[in-house]
């Protein structure tokens, strides 16, 4: 707060505390005045312009972080992936140990391509495209469970002792259980299925009605078994993700009934994938229960030993038949002998369960009756790690289609290359495809790397076994364009216009 007196002197007043802090003549204060005035626009003037500078500064952050060029749509490329890959032969040894445990196509190849990668013995790190896969087939089984009846829920990994206990499985199940103790000594498990846990949370409901039935109920989560040697990668860990299924139902025929309901989705699901799959007939193990199936992909790296007859296709691990019989018991036609990967397993348990925990229904009349049960398995991990062990080549992965974790790799042409006028139209073409097959948003990836020669980048997307490649070669550069494109599955490969290619994309399901 300030003012003029009439001898040209300024007074200058704290204006909080109203006390005069100094008197200055009038030209001394207006030239100061000026100074400061100055210094401030000069401050403007450098806040505008360090405004302008961050300003073009993180459109360039943009750009980087999100691989997209001004005024297009966002890219996926390739540089950016958490994928390494070109792992020689030599360094996958050393991450798994002895040569001559790399015995498993499916497990050479997933290392060797970056899929997954070792942490201990038996439990991987998966890498991102693996779990693009993973998620992608279990939306599949969520498919097929809920067009069924099929509710989706999540139990604790963590199982009490006593669960285990009450059915004498605790001990049963010997060394591959998984057991500790927390800080009170109260004893669990790391539950390699959930047999006890699920049937105490039925019984837990006491108003549970026959209208309610049939009740399915499952939960896709990691599963932990103390193999005493783990092998063949995903195919026979310590850790390992499942879906397991339990149904309750009001009679042993509508269980019956519910048993085949569930194997009907199993056949299913391996047909979308397109496996060749076995049901085969199995022993109930240490689940127990009145009958058992399992589904098997036939394959020599197999560790189980099944029978089956050409004339009845009737089929069955060997482990419930006499070794030394060769005759159907079905039709008596002769048996031949093969190997097989379990990738699913059902059990008719009937009340083995909710005779213990007490898992009850109310019928119609009112009575209270024990639930008949089943449970179904699919091994997640060990599904995916199955189809590239039967559908991929010796030095190429192959997916099933639908879980192929990008469904297209674009390869542009190499920079400084004849071809490098092709390159605007190729990501040109990246865009258009976004924009009008929005089923591929997020599935197509764009190979950047344009360092290396197309040859180079082919040779990774073949490795890695994209559905479909697309190159912009030396045909990119005719009137019309013509992109190279590569279908990974069938072989084929054909020169397409724009629209062409763009007809054979909007083709492609995803789930």
């Amino acid at each position: 707060m300030c003012w003029a007196n009439r001898h040209g002197r300024i007074h200058i007043l704290d204006p909080v505390l109203r006390t005069q802090l100094t008197v200055i003549p009038c030209d001394s204060f207006f030239s100061r005045c000026q100074g400061v005035m100055e210094g401030l626009l000069t401050r403007c003037r450098t806040l505008s312009a360090l405004a302008a500078c961050s300003l073009r500064h993180s459109s360039y952050l943009i750009h980087k972080c999100y691989h997209r060029a001004p005024g297009r749509g966002q890219r996926l490329v390739l540089s950016r992936m958490f994928q390494p890959q070109n792992l020689r032969e030599d360094q996958v040894l050393s991450l798994e140990g002895r040569a001559s445990d790399l015995t498993c196509k499916s497990q050479r190849l997933m290392l060797q391509v970056g899929l997954i990668l070792p942490a201990s013995p038996g439990c991987y790190h998966l890498m991102p495209y693996t779990v693009r896969a993973l998620e992608k087939l279990v939306r599949v089984i969520d498919q097929e469970m809920q067009a069924i009846g099929g509710q989706k829920i999540n139990m604790p990994s963590l199982s009490p002792a006593e669960l285990w206990r009450a059915t004498s499985r605790w001990d049963l199940m010997g060394r591959e259980l998984l057991r500790l103790r927390d800080r009170h000594g109260k004893e669990y498990c790391l539950g390699p299925t959930h047999e006890e846990a699920v049937t105490a949370l039925v019984a837990s409901q006491k108003k549970l009605s026959y209208k309610q039935l049939p009740l399915l109920l499952y939960q896709v989560t990691r599963k932990y078994r103390d193999e005493p040697r783990p092998r063949f990668g995903l195919l026979r860990g310590r850790e390992f993700y499942m879906k397991d299924m339990y149904t309750f139902d009001s009679s042993s025929e509508a269980a019956q009934e519910t048993y085949g309901l569930v194997c009907d989705a199993y056949c299913r699901l391996f047909d979308r994938l397109g496996l060749r799959w076995m049901k085969a007939r199995a022993d109930v193990g240490s689940i127990g229960g009145m009958m058992s199936h399992e589904f098997q992909l036939p394959v020599d790296i197999g560790e189980d030993r099944l029978v089956v007859c050409p004339s009845c296709h009737f089929s069955a691990n060997t482990e419930i038949l006499d070794l030394s019989q060769k005759i159907c018991p079905d039709c008596q036609g002769p048996l031949t002998e093969t190997k097989g990967i379990e990738v699913g397993h059902t059990f008719y348990l009937g009340t083995k369960y909710s005779s213990i925990f007490n898992a009850l229904f109310t019928n119609a009349h009112g009575e209270s009756l024990l639930a008949e049960m089943g449970c179904y398995g699919l091994g997640v991990t060990r599904i995916l790690a199955a189809a590239i062990e039967v559908l991929s080549m010796e030095d190429c992965i192959r997916w099933p289609r639908l879980l192929a974790p990008y469904q297209v790799c674009v390869i542009p042409p190499k920079k400084g290359s004849k071809e490098t006028a092709a390159t605007e139209l190729v990501e040109q073409l990246y865009d258009d495809v976004m924009e009008a097959v929005p089923q591929l948003q997020g599935e197509v990836l764009l190979d950047d790397r344009t360092h290396l020669t197309i040859g180079n980048r082919l040779k990774d997307a073949n490795k890695l076994g994209y559905p479909f490649v697309i190159i912009a070669g030396k045909r990119a550069l005719e009137d019309p364009a013509h992109f190279e494109v590569w279908s990974q599955n069938t072989g084929e490969v054909v020169f397409l216009t724009k629209e062409g290619v763009m007809e054979l994309l909007t083709g492609v399901h995803v789930v």
